[in-house]
Protein backbone atom coordinates (compact mmCIF):
# COMPACT_ATOMS: atom_id res chain seq x y z
CA UNK A 1 0.00 0.00 0.00
CA UNK A 2 1.65 3.50 -1.13
CA UNK A 3 1.08 6.03 0.63
CA UNK A 4 -1.78 7.91 -1.13
CA UNK A 5 -3.90 4.71 -0.30
CA UNK A 6 -2.71 5.00 3.55
CA UNK A 7 -4.06 8.39 3.65
CA UNK A 8 -7.31 7.37 1.45
CA UNK A 9 -8.20 4.64 4.32
CA UNK A 10 -7.32 6.42 7.12
CA UNK A 11 -9.82 9.41 6.27
CA UNK A 12 -12.20 6.40 5.46
CA UNK A 13 -11.61 5.37 9.25
CA UNK A 14 -11.97 8.17 10.42
CA UNK A 15 -15.20 9.66 8.49
CA UNK A 16 -16.91 6.39 9.90
CA UNK A 17 -15.47 6.45 13.72
CA UNK A 18 -17.17 9.91 13.48
CA UNK A 19 -20.14 9.35 11.84
CA UNK A 20 -20.59 6.37 14.19
CA UNK A 21 -20.40 9.03 17.43
CA UNK A 22 -22.58 11.84 15.67
CA UNK A 23 -24.61 14.24 17.87
CA UNK A 24 -27.85 12.93 17.88
CA UNK A 25 -30.44 16.38 19.06
CA UNK A 26 -32.23 16.35 22.46
CA UNK A 27 -36.14 14.71 22.16
CA UNK A 28 -38.66 16.99 23.48
CA UNK A 29 -41.57 14.43 24.94
CA UNK A 30 -43.79 17.06 26.92
CA UNK A 31 -44.58 20.49 28.41
CA UNK A 32 -46.47 20.69 30.90
CA UNK A 33 -48.06 23.51 33.05
CA UNK A 34 -48.94 24.02 36.34
CA UNK A 35 -50.93 27.25 37.11
CA UNK A 36 -51.56 28.76 40.71
CA UNK A 37 -51.79 31.92 42.78
CA UNK A 38 -48.22 31.66 43.87
CA UNK A 39 -46.52 30.66 40.78
CA UNK A 40 -46.83 29.59 37.23
CA UNK A 41 -44.79 26.47 36.45
CA UNK A 42 -43.81 25.23 33.12
CA UNK A 43 -41.83 22.23 32.73
CA UNK A 44 -40.01 20.93 29.36
CA UNK A 45 -39.74 17.05 29.38
CA UNK A 46 -37.00 16.02 26.93
CA UNK A 47 -34.36 12.17 26.47
CA UNK A 48 -31.47 14.62 27.29
CA UNK A 49 -30.42 17.38 29.45
CA UNK A 50 -31.26 20.96 27.80
CA UNK A 51 -29.03 24.09 27.30
CA UNK A 52 -30.97 26.95 27.85
CA UNK A 53 -31.00 30.98 28.18
CA UNK A 54 -33.84 32.82 29.64
CA UNK A 55 -34.43 36.30 29.92
CA UNK A 56 -37.49 38.44 30.40
CA UNK A 57 -38.60 41.10 28.65
CA UNK A 58 -40.61 44.15 29.32
CA UNK A 59 -43.54 46.66 26.96
CA UNK A 60 -44.83 43.89 26.85
CA UNK A 61 -43.77 41.50 29.74
CA UNK A 62 -42.65 37.87 28.68
CA UNK A 63 -40.07 35.40 29.18
CA UNK A 64 -37.84 34.12 26.42
CA UNK A 65 -35.93 30.84 26.40
CA UNK A 66 -33.79 29.88 24.09
CA UNK A 67 -33.03 26.17 24.04
CA UNK A 68 -29.94 25.09 22.17
CA UNK A 69 -29.55 22.03 19.51
CA UNK A 70 -34.01 21.15 19.69
CA UNK A 71 -35.73 22.33 16.79
CA UNK A 72 -39.39 23.84 16.68
CA UNK A 73 -40.69 20.94 14.80
CA UNK A 74 -43.96 19.63 14.59
CA UNK A 75 -43.51 17.66 17.69
CA UNK A 76 -42.17 20.93 19.98
CA UNK A 77 -45.51 22.60 18.52
CA UNK A 78 -47.62 19.89 19.16
CA UNK A 79 -46.25 19.68 22.66
CA UNK A 80 -46.74 23.25 23.62
CA UNK A 81 -50.53 23.10 22.46
CA UNK A 82 -51.45 23.73 26.32
CA UNK A 83 -49.48 26.54 26.92
CA UNK A 84 -51.38 28.67 23.90
CA UNK A 85 -54.38 29.83 25.86
CA UNK A 86 -54.32 31.18 28.98
CA UNK A 87 -52.39 29.29 31.77
CA UNK A 88 -51.96 30.84 35.27
CA UNK A 89 -49.90 34.20 34.12
CA UNK A 90 -49.06 32.74 30.74
CA UNK A 91 -51.67 34.42 28.39
CA UNK A 92 -50.14 32.28 25.48
CA UNK A 93 -46.73 30.95 23.96
CA UNK A 94 -45.21 30.71 20.88
CA UNK A 95 -41.99 28.44 19.44
CA UNK A 96 -39.77 29.77 16.37
CA UNK A 97 -36.44 28.32 14.98
CA UNK A 98 -34.31 31.23 16.59
CA UNK A 99 -31.38 29.96 14.87
CA UNK A 100 -29.87 27.24 12.99
CA UNK A 101 -29.30 25.07 16.58
CA UNK A 102 -31.56 27.00 18.85
CA UNK A 103 -35.36 27.07 19.17
CA UNK A 104 -36.83 29.81 20.86
CA UNK A 105 -39.89 29.62 23.38
CA UNK A 106 -41.68 33.14 23.72
CA UNK A 107 -43.96 33.43 27.09
CA UNK A 108 -46.35 35.85 27.00
CA UNK A 109 -47.44 37.01 30.41
CA UNK A 110 -50.00 39.06 32.25
CA UNK A 111 -48.07 41.03 34.02
CA UNK A 112 -44.56 41.53 35.50
CA UNK A 113 -42.82 38.64 36.94
CA UNK A 114 -39.54 37.33 38.82
CA UNK A 115 -38.31 34.02 36.37
CA UNK A 116 -36.19 30.95 37.47
CA UNK A 117 -35.21 28.28 35.58
CA UNK A 118 -33.17 25.50 35.96
CA UNK A 119 -33.01 21.34 34.85
CA UNK A 120 -33.63 18.18 36.64
CA UNK A 121 -32.27 14.85 36.75
CA UNK A 122 -34.40 11.86 35.60
CA UNK A 123 -36.32 10.89 38.55
CA UNK A 124 -39.60 8.43 39.00
CA UNK A 125 -41.52 8.83 35.85
CA UNK A 126 -40.08 11.64 34.48
CA UNK A 127 -36.74 11.66 32.00
CA UNK A 128 -34.88 15.27 32.22
CA UNK A 129 -36.76 18.35 32.67
CA UNK A 130 -36.26 22.36 32.06
CA UNK A 131 -38.55 23.63 34.78
CA UNK A 132 -39.58 27.28 34.43
CA UNK A 133 -40.85 29.16 37.43
CA UNK A 134 -43.06 32.46 36.95
CA UNK A 135 -43.83 34.12 40.03
CA UNK A 136 -46.14 37.53 39.96
CA UNK A 137 -44.11 40.18 41.23
CA UNK A 138 -47.43 42.01 42.71
CA UNK A 139 -48.62 38.15 44.05
CA UNK A 140 -50.47 38.34 47.09
CA UNK A 141 -48.65 36.88 50.20
CA UNK A 142 -50.72 33.99 51.77
CA UNK A 143 -48.89 34.24 54.80
CA UNK A 144 -49.95 38.31 55.65
CA UNK A 145 -53.08 37.25 54.03
CA UNK A 146 -53.73 34.77 56.83
CA UNK A 147 -51.84 36.56 59.61
CA UNK A 148 -54.85 38.98 58.77
CA UNK A 149 -57.91 37.05 59.12
CA UNK A 150 -55.98 36.05 62.40
CA UNK A 151 -56.17 39.17 63.59
CA UNK A 152 -59.49 40.05 63.02
CA UNK A 153 -60.78 36.56 64.15
CA UNK A 154 -59.29 37.25 67.63
CA UNK A 155 -61.46 40.84 67.48
CA UNK A 156 -64.29 38.49 67.29
CA UNK A 157 -63.29 36.71 70.24
CA UNK A 158 -62.91 39.16 72.29
CA UNK A 159 -65.95 40.89 71.61
CA UNK A 160 -68.21 37.91 72.37
CA UNK A 161 -66.07 37.11 75.54
CA UNK A 162 -66.99 40.64 76.53
CA UNK A 163 -70.65 40.15 75.52
CA UNK A 164 -71.00 36.91 77.57
CA UNK A 165 -69.17 38.76 80.47
CA UNK A 166 -72.25 41.52 80.28
CA UNK A 167 -74.67 38.47 80.43
CA UNK A 168 -73.49 37.15 83.63
CA UNK A 169 -75.28 38.28 86.71
CA UNK A 170 -73.61 39.90 89.02
CA UNK A 171 -73.93 38.00 92.82
CA UNK A 172 -75.51 40.42 95.52
CA UNK A 173 -74.05 40.22 98.75
CA UNK A 174 -77.25 40.86 101.71
CA UNK A 175 -76.68 43.62 103.86
CA UNK A 176 -76.73 43.42 107.20
CA UNK A 177 -77.79 46.57 109.47
CA UNK A 178 -74.87 48.30 111.48
CA UNK A 179 -75.48 47.28 115.41
CA UNK A 180 -76.17 50.60 116.95
CA UNK A 181 -72.91 52.18 118.93
CA UNK A 182 -72.75 51.72 122.54
CA UNK A 183 -73.47 55.21 124.20
CA UNK A 184 -70.40 57.08 124.34
CA UNK A 185 -68.43 57.25 127.55
CA UNK A 186 -65.26 58.10 128.53
CA UNK A 187 -63.72 54.95 129.08
CA UNK A 188 -65.31 53.25 125.61
CA UNK A 189 -62.40 54.09 123.55
CA UNK A 190 -62.58 51.25 121.29
CA UNK A 191 -61.38 52.12 117.82
CA UNK A 192 -64.21 51.13 114.82
CA UNK A 193 -63.00 48.18 112.95
CA UNK A 194 -61.32 49.30 109.11
CA UNK A 195 -63.68 48.36 105.98
CA UNK A 196 -62.76 45.67 104.37
CA UNK A 197 -62.45 45.89 100.45
CA UNK A 198 -64.26 42.76 98.66
CA UNK A 199 -61.48 41.29 96.54
CA UNK A 200 -61.12 42.18 93.21
CA UNK A 201 -62.13 40.03 90.40
CA UNK A 202 -59.42 38.52 87.85
CA UNK A 203 -59.48 39.78 84.61
CA UNK A 204 -61.10 37.11 82.16
CA UNK A 205 -57.86 35.82 80.00
CA UNK A 206 -58.23 36.47 76.78
CA UNK A 207 -59.32 33.65 74.25
CA UNK A 208 -56.89 33.10 71.62
CA UNK A 209 -57.64 31.38 68.25
CA UNK A 210 -55.60 27.78 67.70
CA UNK A 211 -54.08 27.39 64.41
CA UNK A 212 -54.36 24.50 62.62
CA UNK A 213 -52.43 23.81 59.46
CA UNK A 214 -53.38 21.15 57.00
CA UNK A 215 -50.73 19.88 54.35
CA UNK A 216 -52.25 17.95 51.63
CA UNK A 217 -49.13 16.04 50.33
CA UNK A 218 -47.79 16.63 46.73
CA UNK A 219 -49.21 18.42 44.40
CA UNK A 220 -48.32 19.88 41.00
CA UNK A 221 -45.84 18.01 38.80
CA UNK A 222 -45.76 15.42 42.19
CA UNK A 223 -48.75 13.61 41.74
CA UNK A 224 -48.43 11.21 44.69
CA UNK A 225 -48.94 7.58 44.50
CA UNK A 226 -51.14 6.38 41.29
CA UNK A 227 -53.83 4.27 42.15
CA UNK A 228 -54.57 1.26 39.84
CA UNK A 229 -57.21 2.75 38.86
CA UNK A 230 -55.73 6.13 37.93
CA UNK A 231 -56.24 7.81 41.10
CA UNK A 232 -53.92 10.55 42.05
CA UNK A 233 -52.63 10.85 45.31
CA UNK A 234 -52.55 14.52 45.64
CA UNK A 235 -56.39 14.98 44.18
CA UNK A 236 -57.57 12.83 46.76
CA UNK A 237 -55.59 14.15 50.40
CA UNK A 238 -56.50 17.56 49.06
CA UNK A 239 -60.55 16.76 48.58
CA UNK A 240 -59.87 15.30 52.22
CA UNK A 241 -58.22 18.49 53.53
CA UNK A 242 -60.45 20.97 52.21
CA UNK A 243 -63.72 18.98 54.01
CA UNK A 244 -61.48 18.54 57.26
CA UNK A 245 -60.58 23.12 57.25
CA UNK A 246 -64.28 23.34 56.53
CA UNK A 247 -65.60 21.13 59.30
CA UNK A 248 -62.81 22.51 62.04
CA UNK A 249 -63.86 26.17 61.13
CA UNK A 250 -67.28 25.68 62.58
CA UNK A 251 -65.39 26.10 65.76
CA UNK A 252 -65.32 29.63 66.10
CA UNK A 253 -61.71 29.69 67.80
CA UNK A 254 -60.28 27.46 64.75
CA UNK A 255 -58.72 29.29 62.14
CA UNK A 256 -57.16 26.76 59.55
CA UNK A 257 -54.64 27.43 57.18
CA UNK A 258 -53.32 25.27 54.31
CA UNK A 259 -50.09 24.46 52.46
CA UNK A 260 -51.61 24.39 49.41
CA UNK A 261 -55.23 24.53 48.46
CA UNK A 262 -54.61 23.86 44.96
CA UNK A 263 -52.94 21.87 42.47
CA UNK A 264 -49.39 22.99 43.03
CA UNK A 265 -45.85 21.78 43.74
CA UNK A 266 -44.70 23.20 47.58
CA UNK A 267 -41.30 21.95 48.53
CA UNK A 268 -41.08 20.18 51.81
CA UNK A 269 -38.94 22.36 53.53
CA UNK A 270 -41.60 25.57 52.41
CA UNK A 271 -44.49 23.86 54.30
CA UNK A 272 -42.26 23.80 57.57
CA UNK A 273 -41.67 27.35 56.67
CA UNK A 274 -45.56 27.61 56.31
CA UNK A 275 -46.73 26.32 59.34
CA UNK A 276 -44.11 28.22 61.67
CA UNK A 277 -44.61 31.68 59.81
CA UNK A 278 -48.69 31.74 60.96
CA UNK A 279 -47.49 30.13 64.31
CA UNK A 280 -49.57 26.90 64.27
CA UNK A 281 -50.45 25.28 67.06
CA UNK A 282 -51.00 21.69 64.87
CA UNK A 283 -49.79 20.48 62.12
CA UNK A 284 -51.19 17.79 59.78
CA UNK A 285 -50.01 16.47 56.70
CA UNK A 286 -52.33 14.32 54.78
CA UNK A 287 -51.38 11.28 52.37
CA UNK A 288 -52.30 8.39 50.71
CA UNK A 289 -49.45 6.07 50.04
CA UNK A 290 -49.08 2.99 47.53
CA UNK A 291 -46.83 -0.09 48.76
CA UNK A 292 -44.62 -2.50 46.06
CA UNK A 293 -48.04 -5.50 46.98
CA UNK A 294 -51.30 -4.20 46.26
CA UNK A 295 -52.83 -6.48 49.25
CA UNK A 296 -51.04 -3.96 52.07
CA UNK A 297 -54.48 -1.58 53.47
CA UNK A 298 -54.62 0.53 56.32
CA UNK A 299 -54.56 3.60 57.52
CA UNK A 300 -51.52 4.85 60.07
CA UNK A 301 -50.13 7.52 61.68
CA UNK A 302 -46.57 9.05 62.31
CA UNK A 303 -44.68 11.10 63.90
CA UNK A 304 -41.44 12.57 63.59
CA UNK A 305 -38.17 10.48 64.74
CA UNK A 306 -34.59 11.46 64.30
CA UNK A 307 -33.04 8.35 66.15
CA UNK A 308 -34.72 5.64 63.62
CA UNK A 309 -38.15 4.49 61.88
CA UNK A 310 -40.00 2.68 64.29
CA UNK A 311 -40.54 -0.04 61.75
CA UNK A 312 -38.84 -1.41 58.38
CA UNK A 313 -42.46 -0.36 56.73
CA UNK A 314 -42.54 3.45 58.35
CA UNK A 315 -38.24 3.83 57.22
CA UNK A 316 -39.85 2.96 53.54
CA UNK A 317 -42.63 5.80 53.55
CA UNK A 318 -40.82 8.18 55.14
CA UNK A 319 -37.66 7.78 52.35
CA UNK A 320 -40.58 7.54 49.41
CA UNK A 321 -42.15 10.68 51.31
CA UNK A 322 -38.60 12.45 51.15
CA UNK A 323 -38.50 11.95 47.40
CA UNK A 324 -40.96 14.55 46.83
CA UNK A 325 -38.54 17.50 46.30
CA UNK A 326 -36.83 15.45 44.04
CA UNK A 327 -39.99 14.74 41.67
CA UNK A 328 -41.78 17.91 42.23
CA UNK A 329 -38.58 19.80 41.21
CA UNK A 330 -36.71 22.33 43.70
CA UNK A 331 -34.07 24.69 42.87
CA UNK A 332 -31.15 23.31 45.22
CA UNK A 333 -29.43 26.88 44.33
CA UNK A 334 -32.22 28.12 46.65
CA UNK A 335 -31.99 26.37 49.59
CA UNK A 336 -30.38 27.97 53.09
CA UNK A 337 -28.04 25.34 54.09
CA UNK A 338 -27.42 27.08 57.93
CA UNK A 339 -31.44 27.36 58.49
CA UNK A 340 -31.79 23.18 56.45
CA UNK A 341 -28.89 22.57 59.78
CA UNK A 342 -30.99 24.42 61.94
CA UNK A 343 -34.41 22.46 61.73
CA UNK A 344 -32.63 19.28 61.68
CA UNK A 345 -30.83 20.13 64.66
CA UNK A 346 -32.32 21.76 67.34
CA UNK A 347 -33.32 20.31 69.96
CA UNK A 348 -37.50 19.20 69.71
CA UNK A 349 -38.20 17.21 72.55
CA UNK A 350 -41.19 19.01 73.72
CA UNK A 351 -42.57 19.30 70.53
CA UNK A 352 -42.31 15.65 69.79
CA UNK A 353 -43.54 14.77 73.35
CA UNK A 354 -46.34 16.92 72.06
CA UNK A 355 -46.84 15.29 68.35
CA UNK A 356 -46.75 12.15 70.24
CA UNK A 357 -49.86 12.98 71.47
CA UNK A 358 -52.03 14.47 69.14
CA UNK A 359 -50.29 11.40 66.81
CA UNK A 360 -51.95 8.74 69.61
CA UNK A 361 -55.61 10.61 69.65
CA UNK A 362 -55.61 11.12 65.78
CA UNK A 363 -54.81 7.12 65.64
CA UNK A 364 -57.84 6.67 68.07
CA UNK A 365 -60.36 8.25 65.88
CA UNK A 366 -59.29 7.56 62.47
CA UNK A 367 -59.56 3.78 64.09
CA UNK A 368 -63.38 4.15 64.34
CA UNK A 369 -63.53 5.09 60.40
CA UNK A 370 -61.00 3.03 58.54
CA UNK A 371 -58.80 -0.26 59.38
CA UNK A 372 -55.49 0.51 60.58
CA UNK A 373 -52.56 -0.48 59.39
CA UNK A 374 -50.40 -0.63 62.00
CA UNK A 375 -52.33 -0.56 65.91
CA UNK A 376 -49.96 2.47 67.68
CA UNK A 377 -48.13 5.54 66.68
CA UNK A 378 -45.65 5.01 64.03
CA UNK A 379 -42.37 7.06 63.92
CA UNK A 380 -39.53 7.95 61.30
CA UNK A 381 -37.67 10.87 59.98
CA UNK A 382 -39.95 12.50 57.61
CA UNK A 383 -38.80 15.80 56.15
CA UNK A 384 -42.28 17.82 56.22
CA UNK A 385 -42.40 16.80 59.94
CA UNK A 386 -39.03 18.60 61.24
CA UNK A 387 -40.74 21.84 62.76
CA UNK A 388 -39.31 22.70 66.39
CA UNK A 389 -42.01 24.44 67.52
CA UNK A 390 -45.05 22.84 66.10
CA UNK A 391 -46.68 19.40 67.06
CA UNK A 392 -46.39 18.04 63.96
CA UNK A 393 -47.97 14.29 62.61
CA UNK A 394 -48.49 12.91 59.47
CA UNK A 395 -51.59 10.65 58.31
CA UNK A 396 -51.52 7.90 55.65
CA UNK A 397 -55.54 7.74 55.11
CA UNK A 398 -54.72 4.58 53.26
CA UNK A 399 -53.04 2.37 50.54
CA UNK A 400 -54.15 3.79 47.21
CA UNK A 401 -51.96 0.95 45.85
CA UNK A 402 -55.14 -1.26 47.15
CA UNK A 403 -58.30 -1.24 44.90
CA UNK A 404 -60.54 -1.19 47.70
CA UNK A 405 -59.26 0.80 49.51
CA UNK A 406 -58.73 3.43 46.16
CA UNK A 407 -62.38 3.38 45.22
CA UNK A 408 -62.81 4.34 49.25
CA UNK A 409 -60.48 7.02 48.76
CA UNK A 410 -62.30 8.55 45.52
CA UNK A 411 -65.82 8.61 47.52
CA UNK A 412 -67.04 12.06 49.23
CA UNK A 413 -68.46 10.07 51.10
CA UNK A 414 -65.57 8.11 52.97
CA UNK A 415 -63.35 11.45 52.10
CA UNK A 416 -66.02 13.13 55.08
CA UNK A 417 -65.59 10.31 57.71
CA UNK A 418 -61.75 10.61 57.03
CA UNK A 419 -62.23 14.48 57.76
CA UNK A 420 -64.53 14.15 60.67
CA UNK A 421 -62.11 11.54 62.53
CA UNK A 422 -59.17 14.17 61.33
CA UNK A 423 -61.07 16.76 62.83
CA UNK A 424 -62.02 14.80 65.95
CA UNK A 425 -58.57 14.00 66.49
CA UNK A 426 -57.29 17.75 66.40
CA UNK A 427 -59.83 18.92 68.35
CA UNK A 428 -59.47 15.96 70.96
CA UNK A 429 -55.56 17.55 71.57
CA UNK A 430 -56.75 21.27 71.42
CA UNK A 431 -58.36 20.65 74.35
CA UNK A 432 -56.13 19.25 76.41
CA UNK A 433 -53.66 22.68 76.07
CA UNK A 434 -56.48 24.98 76.45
Amino acid sequence: MNRRDALRTLAALVASGAASLAYTAPRIRAVRAWPAKAYTRVTIESDQELRFLINTLANPDRAVVDINDVRADQAFQQAIEALKTETGIVSRARIGQFRPDAARLVLDLKARAETAAFVLPPVGQYQYRLVIDLTPVDADDPIAEFLARLTERESQLDAMQTEANKDVPTKRVPTVPAAAPPPSSPTNTTPKPPATTPPAKPAPRAIKPWVVVLDPGHGGEDPGAIGPGGTYEKTVVLAIAQKTKLLLEQDKRIVVFMTRDEDVFIPLADRVRKARGVNADVFVSIHADAFTRPDARGSSVYALSERGASSAAARWIADKENQSDLIGGVRLQGRDPALAKMILEMSQSITNADSAKLGSGMLAEIKQVNRMHKDRLELANFAVLRSPDVPSILIETAFISNPEEERKLASADHQLKLARAIRSGVRRFLSKTA
